[in-house]
């Protein structure tokens, strides 16, 4: 099987990640809020890093149910800086909370998180043409800056074009990537 070349194929957790997550188009909040704090918490760091983390978070975050966090406390705030199994920073940690609120407004608005995400293309998929390697685009630059007026952190352009890729909106697999047809 032909996977893209910067996978790293000794992590089976990174494998399955590319294989079945990565570029997959979805439309369920629930998983498109647990890919929002997850790329938030990745800023800085490599996506590998916060993937081996990931069930850490789930349950450092309650499953990464968005109504919980956007109650969390600065008692919850503590408890998480404590917890040696995430990254343990302040700031990344007050912005899922805030971002939690923002998320629950925008679902307010637009009924679905999904469908404020997906009007941005139409809801089509951004496939990729060539093997270009991109950070930001056009349409993070949109997304990013609308999210920012709209309230949340940790959204740049950078992260919200990895976001992009990871709920399927992206579909940057490699030409010669098996999982590029799909």
């Amino acid at each position: 099987m032909k996977r893209c070349k910067w996978l790293n194929e000794n992590n089976k957790l990174y494998v399955h990640y590319h294989d079945n997550e990565w570029g997959v188009p979805n439309y369920d909040d629930d998983y498109m809020f647990e890919f929002l704090i997850l790329e938030s918490f990745q800023a800085g760091l490599s996506w590998e890093t916060i993937l081996n983390k990931r069930e850490n978070f789930r349950q450092a975050f309650d499953n990464f149910d968005y109504k919980k966090i956007a109650s969390y406390n600065e008692d919850k705030i503590n408890e998480l800086l404590q917890n040696k199994g995430i990254i343990r920073n302040k700031l990344k940690i007050k912005a899922a909370i805030n971002n939690a609120k923002v998320f629950i407004d925008i679902q307010k608005e637009y009924k679905k998180f999904s469908n404020y995400i997906w009007s941005f293309t139409n809801n089509k998929v951004i496939k990729n043409i060539d093997d270009n390697f991109k950070t930001t685009s056009c349409l993070s630059d949109a997304i990013s800056k609308d999210l920012y007026k709209r309230g949340m952190k940790f959204v740049g352009s950078t992260i919200i074009y990895s976001y992009l890729q990871a709920i399927g909106v992206i579909n940057d697999h490699e030409t010669t990537c098996d999982f590029y047809k799909k």
